[in-house]
């Protein structure tokens, strides 16, 4: 099944601004909460989101140079985006929400997949309902497998 990737773009910009909501919405404590990416936070999820565009290219290439890493260089950028105010976070989600990424071989599809994901990461630590839409989150894949429940 082939996906619009006007669609695709549109549904980004629209999790970066429910993100942003709900990061707005948070408290220390809960932004503080670990999320289920391994040794990050809900504050550093979000700044990871923020980070995937708003580093650029050259400086997460560097960084990857200089950690030997490319999953180094996301986990330092995350963590050094986090030292900035949550509500700082959220308002670059939301100004920003339109600008397209469309990394070479995997297209737009991949940031898609990234704010999803992230998306349930926060989200059910929290206990918040993740309802990602069918259709975008898993093409070919039956929309019963869709919400993900929350933990037990």
């Amino acid at each position: 099944m082939a996906i619009d990737n006007e669609r695709v773009f549109a549904a980004v910009a629209d999790e970066r601004r429910h993100i942003a909501d709900l990061i707005d919405s948070l408290d220390n404590a809960q932004l503080a909460t670990p999320s289920l990416c391994a040794g990050w936070d809900v504050k550093t999820v979000a700044a990871h989101l923020v980070s995937v565009f708003d580093d650029s290219f050259w400086v997460f290439m560097g960084t990857a140079a200089r950690r030997r890493s490319m999953s180094g260089a996301i986990d330092e950028l995350a963590r050094r985006r986090a030292r900035l105010p949550a509500a700082e976070i959220a308002d670059t989600l939301r100004r920003r929400a339109e600008h397209r990424l469309s990394p070479p071989l995997f297209g737009p599809t991949d940031p898609l997949a990234d704010i999803l994901v992230h998306g349930g990461d926060m989200r059910i630590p929290l206990g918040l309902p993740f309802h990602p839409q069918a259709e975008l989150a898993a093409p070919g894949v039956p929309a019963r497998k869709w919400p993900v429940p929350p933990p037990p």
